[in-house]
């Protein structure tokens, strides 16, 4: 069974300019537009933005 397309795995990448990325999932009917999360980056030791990449 394929996995579902509703929601997919999406690379969440430091605004820090790091290049330290998260992986993670998304529901796409409720957030069409690209996610943006607060998370932490160890290698910049402080807590950035992550935005979506494709």
């Amino acid at each position: 069974m394929a996995r579902n397309e509703l929601r997919p795995v999406v690379k969440l990448r430091s605004t820090a300019g790091t290049g330290y990325t998260y992986v993670t999932r998304k529901n796409r009917r409720n957030d069409p537009e690209r996610m943006v999360l607060r998370k932490y980056d160890p290698v910049a030791r402080q807590h950035v933005d992550f935005r979506e990449e494709r």
